[in-house]
């Protein structure tokens, strides 16, 4: 029997592991799996040698202050995919913790072909990475068109896969009527899925929820957030006294919620492509502390933090970050777009386009059948 151990660092990547793990259990039964996971690779039954929140760091430094916990996690991983001995170690994003384990464990047993999805945004900075990858990855999935010059130039085999989470998916009958009573407008919110994440945007969030509630009495605020977070956020909304509030965590109830949302707010990141693929107008938010955020500062060298308007080089989707990431601003964004409806319209229009070069509709597949080739 062939043996793949699965990689991930963060739920995000987690999830994606999920999309095409599930695929490649029905086409491939004969396959033992390991994997650092979460909730989704569990719910498929691929045990996970330690709990995925042990890992879950962000920021510079909220690692550096983790430094030796770190590295001790990065060589307890390598220790135990070693004795496992795949066939491959597929990792999935997260480069700063999944691609320190993969080069160890290259190191130590060259045999085990190593396949990571999702590259490491090398067009944002640390464009040299490229040159160290050659050494320890067989090959890299790309989300993006773009990507693959950066790999081709050094001759680092690459596959331009399109995003999983664009796949066209059958509508579920998820009855949310049940969920959300009298038919109220729904805006969907999303705070993060980190700790730190979520203790930064939460009281931004709920301030800008008790200014919409002073105008609109008529909308439903739905928080989607993690397993781990879901109860913290539930009892922070019931504390406010909000009622026309909620938080979810089943992914399927999400997507339907997504799908019937007038409008969305979200954390930057890749739900930012799950919601325009839902053709639902939103915002961008992030805020992270000071230090953080001048590191960055210096190192980037895009003018925008999400990835629709990196690849449009315009502002389509509106980016409140830092100093801007506030109350007043976010209501003011959503206020302007409920009076301009073209606005809406525009944003829909232009991120469709953007979306469609993302798109091959058979992301998963494409991505299992790599899998399967290399065992």
């Amino acid at each position: 029997m062939k043996k793949i151990f699965v990689l991930t660092g963060e739920p995000s990547g987690d999830k994606l592991a999920y999309t095409v793990i599930s695929k490649l259990k029905k086409s491939n039964s004969d396959v033992e799996y390991l994997s650092v996971g979460g909730t989704h690779l569990n719910s498929l039954g691929i045990k996970s040698i330690y709990d995925l929140k042990e890992i879950t760091y962000i920021g510079f430094t909220s690692v550096l202050l983790n430094i030796f916990k770190i590295k001790k996690k990065i060589n307890e991983t390598v220790d135990k995919i070693i004795e496992f001995k795949p066939d491959i170690l597929f990792s999935v994003d997260s480069p700063d913790f999944t691609l320190r384990v993969t080069e160890k464990v290259k190191k130590i047993n060259p045999n085990i072909k190593t396949i990571h999805f999702v590259a490491p945004q090398i067009w944002v900075w640390r464009e040299n990475r490229v040159k160290k990858l050659k050494n320890f990855l067989d090959h890299v999935l790309l989300l993006f068109p773009f990507e693959k010059k950066y790999f081709d130039r050094e001759n680092i085999k690459s596959t331009f896969t399109g995003h999983p989470l664009l796949e066209n998916t059958t509508r579920s009958k998820i009855d949310i009527t049940k969920i959300i009573k009298n038919h109220k407008k729904i805006i969907s919110i999303f705070p993060g899925s980190r700790h730190s994440e979520v203790d930064i945007l939460m009281p931004i969030l709920i301030d800008f929820v008790k200014m919409m509630n002073k105008k609109h009495k008529d909308i439903f605020y739905v928080f989607h957030s993690t397993t781990e977070f879901n109860k913290s956020i539930q009892s922070r909304l019931l504390k406010e006294g909000f009622i026309n509030c909620g938080s979810i965590s089943d992914e399927k109830i999400k997507s339907e919620i997504i799908k019937c949302s007038i409008f969305a707010i979200a954390k930057s990141g890749t739900i930012s492509l799950e919601i325009c693929n839902a053709k639902v107008p939103s915002i961008i938010i992030y805020k992270m502390n000071l230090i953080n955020y001048l590191i960055v500062k210096m190192l980037v060298k895009v003018k925008f933090a999400n990835i629709i308007n990196i690849a449009a080089d315009e502002e389509i989707i509106p980016e409140l970050i830092q100093s801007k990431c506030n109350s007043k601003n976010i209501y003011n964004k959503i206020e302007s777009f409920f009076i301009n409806k073209q606005s809406i319209k525009d944003q829909i229009d232009k991120t469709e386009k953007i979306i469609k070069n993302f798109k091959t509709n058979k992301s998963s597949e494409i991505i299992a059948s790599v899998l399967t080739s290399s065992l």
